[in-house]
Order: structure tokens, then sequence, then C-alpha cells
């Protein structure tokens, strides 16, 4: 019934422009929820997916664990490896040679140097 009104409401002032029928404008996303009382089925699916993240969960937890080894695999091999010359990116291969030709060692934006 709250849905059915807000939207009633919403589509009768479709011409303001106010902060508070911006936040009913966006109580439309909720229309699909009444599909959801209706449908035994689609209960039993929500139901179920409620149910089901606990164990998303902790699959999430793994996976977090192995991304942080591949992470820490990767600074070991990469750290501090992702620099680059102001003057010419792929000419001046060393700190040195740029900066003795009048550029600048700067670091990759993606870089390996932390696990973030």
């Amino acid at each position: 019934m709250f849905i059915v009104i807000t939207s009633l409401l919403d589509m009768a002032l479709t011409n303001v422009e106010l902060p508070v029928i911006k936040i009913l404008r966006l109580l439309r996303t909720l229309r699909p929820l009444r599909v959801i009382s209706h449908n035994i089925a689609m209960k039993l699916i929500v139901a179920s997916l409620f149910e089901s993240v606990g164990a998303i969960f902790n699959v999430i937890i793994v996976v977090l664990c192995v991304w942080l080894m591949f992470a820490i695999f990767a600074i070991n091999i990469f750290a501090g490896k992702f620099f680059y010359c102001s003057i010419g990116k792929y000419t001046y291969r060393t700190k040195y040679q740029c900066n003795s030709n009048g550029g600048s060692w700067l670091r990759f934006d993606a870089n390996f140097d932390d696990i973030f």
C-alpha cells in the first residue's frame, strides 16, 4: 500500500522539483517487491537467498584469502619495478638515464608497491 501511494503521489507531482519528491521517485524501485508477496515461488527464492548469505560470506572470505596470497606474491616479484621517465616513457629504462636527460622518474598509477 505504501509503494502504491508513493507512486501515485509521485505521478501527481511530476512537474515539481523538490528534494522530497526526488526521494519519492527513488521509491519506485520498490515496486517489484509487490511481486514477491504474491508469488509463492518467488518467496521461496528470496528466502533461499537470505538463508545462503552466510555461505556466500564464507566463500568471499576464502576468495579474499586467495587474492591476498597472490597480492603478496606479486609484491615480492614486481615491487619497485613499475616506473617510467616523463620525457621518454619507453626510451629511458633506468632512473639514471632519465635524470641525466632532464626527465623525472615517475611511478605508474597501477603498480605493485602495496597490496591495494
